[in-house]
């Protein structure tokens, strides 16, 4: 499919959007929003307008959160088995649904279609895990020490839960808290990234034909975040907030929290450093790092952002890693020849802008790209500069893009220092052919996650999350995930 024809043809409509575009899923139903207002989604490829979405207000929120508390006791209720035959049947129609998917998120979210399949499938993953893990919801039982009586653990359902998403990932980031969320016994009220609403609206359709009932998932958009946020947190039967994005708005949401004392997971901002030594398999780190740097176009919270190369191998291998960057094929992301689409927004590009300016400005060196591609679209070339000074924006922010600044360090306790030295802490990249040293550095820096000599970290099955100010709470995993969804209620017994 063709972008461009998709969007100078409005008639056509080959994502059935018009099935859900134009209205809030609220209680099982489409529902228009309470005021007239409209949120224009935009195509990064080519700038232009692709749909428009509901959006919500106060009024809207509030009955949002009527809906989740109607469905919540049924939910509650419902056997752990159904449960997970429903969440199991989610994951069967992500997967037959996959390519459609793919391509609209391809089309709002500006990301290749090989990136925007490979998010589709470890999206459905996280349906097919907590299907499992919805079943294997237990207690616990004991004796207490001064053997007066039986300590008795239920875990219960938190109650009704806001979660929040980003755009860079507009499915797998919903699924990553829907589906624990379900298979725990709790409603939820969604409220996606503006700029990618199409797909959670597409999804909610899906899971009400796997099954979801009435109320227990509802997907609202809105410009006024803060304030519909704020409304359906002061609501008492609101006891969970999930939020994936920056870590400046979620100090935001945790004040705001904190007026009801809401329990909170916190998924926030990144600035990963990728630590190649001497003894690196050079080759491999390379392609480690083309995954760890551009998956998403670099648009990720688990993005490598401080390349730190030992001396001994740094030119070698900037000159083969400027190479690989070079050969990048940028364009639209439906094109399946692209591997590299464009930014979310213009306000993305400048601030990369931005960033390379500074980097060049204190002595920093471009080996490629380095300029805005000119045309329509939001489009900024892969990137590689050396000679960037530690203290450059660049090495304090995240760069949320194709842009790869490479540090030289001589040696291991140098470079530990240098990656922590951030306020965040959520993903670190280490290659070594020194397992030794490998498992030693990677117990010093101070990350959520760390990949050892590999360049993809997530995994459903793994507890995602980050230290400092990079987050709370862990998403995923054998059993945090559905955790954090779930209350420890303490029984006192004599029998």
């Amino acid at each position: 499919m063709n972008v461009n024809q998709h969007s100078s043809h409005p008639d056509q409509d080959p994502f059935g959007l018009s099935a859900f575009s134009d209205g809030l899923y609220i209680g099982g139903a489409w529902r228009p929003a309470a005021g007239e207002g409209r949120i224009e989604v935009i195509d990064p490829s080519t700038e232009a307008v692709i749909a428009a979405v509901p959006d919500a207000t106060l009024a809207d929120a509030a009955t949002a959160v009527e809906a989740a508390a109607s469905a919540a006791e049924s939910w509650r209720e419902t056997p752990p088995r159904k449960r997970s035959e429903i969440l199991r049947r989610c994951f069967e129609l992500m997967v037959e649904r996959s390519e459609t998917l793919a391509r609209l998120i391809s089309l709002e979210n500006g990301k290749a279609l090989r990136d925007a399949r490979g998010e589709v499938a470890y999206a459905a993953e996280f349906f097919r895990w907590n299907a499992e893990e919805a079943v294997r919801i237990s207690g616990e039982f004991g004796i207490a020490p001064a053997g007066g009586n039986r300590i008795v653990v239920d875990y219960q359902p938190i109650g009704i839960c806001v979660l929040i998403t980003p755009w860079n990932f507009p499915a797998a980031m919903a699924t990553r808290k829907i589906a624990p969320a379900l298979a725990a016994g709790c409603t939820v009220i969604l409220k996606p990234a503006s700029e990618t609403p199409l797909t959670a609206y597409a999804l909610a359709a899906l899971y009400e034909e796997a099954g979801v009932p009435p109320g227990v998932v509802n997907v609202m958009t809105t410009s006024t975040p803060v304030p519909v946020i704020a409304a359906m947190l002061a609501d008492p039967r609101v006891r969970k907030l999930s939020f994936t994005g920056s870590t400046g708005v979620g100090r935001t949401l945790l004040a705001e929290a904190a007026k009801n004392v809401i329990s909170c997971s916190m998924e926030l901002g990144g600035n990963a450093p990728f630590i190649v030594f001497d003894d690196a398999d050079i080759d491999a780190a390379i392609e480690g790092l083309m995954v760890a740097k551009m998956r998403n176009a670099g648009e990720a919270c688990t993005a490598a952002n401080r390349i730190y190369v030992q001396s001994g191998i740094h030119d070698a291998f900037a000159e083969k890693f400027t190479r690989r960057m070079a050969a990048l094929r940028v364009g639209p992301g439906v094109d399946p020849d692209t591997e590299c689409g464009p930014m979310i927004t213009r306000k993305a590009v400048e601030k990369i802008e931005r960033l390379v300016a500074d980097a060049v400005s204190r002595g920093g060196h471009v080996l490629c790209g380095g300029r805005t591609l000119a045309g329509r679209g939001f489009f900024y070339p892969p990137t590689v500069l050396v000679d960037v000074a530690p203290a450059s924006d660049m090495g304090c922010e995240e760069i949320f893009g194709p842009v790869a600044p490479l540090y030289r360090f001589e040696t291991e306790a140098e470079v530990i220092a240098a990656a922590n030295d951030t306020e965040y802490g959520l993903a670190a990249y280490i290659y070594t052919r020194d397992i030794g040293r490998g498992m030693r550095v990677a117990s010093k820096v101070e990350a959520g996650m760390i990949a050892l000599n590999r360049g993809l970290v997530s995994d459903p099955a793994a507890p995602f999350g980050g230290v400092k100010q990079s987050g709370l709470g862990r998403e995923g995993g054998q059993h945090h995930g559905i955790a954090e969804f779930m209350e420890a209620k303490y029984i006192a017994t004599s029998f």
